[in-house]
């Protein structure tokens, strides 16, 4: 029987699924440069990517493309976007505290559960057959259940940012301050 030869270093970088995750990249940094200009183009950007976090996965099992790099592409990807989108959201609506309570929660589950996945050799941080954590078991071993609260959750953050009323134009909370003072010495002078 002859041995499958093994893809170039290229050939991974150019698999399908990594591709996308490329689109996903760049898709995501047009969509934040212009969430403040454009609402709802951004909302639209940013769905797309998040739909074809799930296409990248189905083309890596369809066309036998599944890869490490594409693996942890796809997952930095996935916490970047949902961490650029929390971080917004935290200065939208205050306090902001609770936004970045979840962007927390959400970097440490998500590593927490791919170290300790690959601590005990498994290939995949969705491998929880074994586990004796039933929440585990039922988010990763259905399917459907997964999806469904990542859709809720993706689309609960889009709305929560089409909702906002109050836009800032600094992520940062400098401009504000520094507004802050300025009016504070524009009173002080009348």
């Amino acid at each position: 029987m002859a041995e499958k030869p093994r893809p170039s270093t290229l050939s991974v970088y150019l698999y399908v699924p990594n591709i996308i995750g490329y689109v996903r990249i760049l898709m995501n940094c047009f969509a934040f440069a212009i969430c403040f200009k454009d609402k709802y183009l951004f909302s639209v950007l940013y769905f797309v990517s998040f739909v074809c976090d799930a296409l990248d996965g189905w083309f890596a099992r369809k066309l036998n493309q599944v890869s490490t790099f594409g693996a942890v592409l796809d997952m930095v990807t996935d916490r970047i976007s949902t961490a650029c989108l929390l971080v917004i959201l935290s200065q939208v609506y205050r306090p902001g505290l609770v936004f970045l309570s979840l962007l927390a929660l959400d970097i440490a589950s998500h590593w927490l559960q791919m170290y300790s996945s690959f601590l005990v050799g498994k290939s995949s941080h969705k491998d929880v057959k074994d586990s004796t954590s039933w929440l585990f078991r039922l988010y990763y071993g259905n399917r459907k259940f997964m999806c469904y609260c990542c859709v809720s959750c993706e689309v609960l953050y889009i709305l929560l940012f089409l909702l906002a009323k109050k836009e800032t134009e600094s992520l940062t909370g400098i401009k504000t301050a520094a507004d802050a003072c300025i009016l504070y010495d524009i009173g002080k002078k009348q």
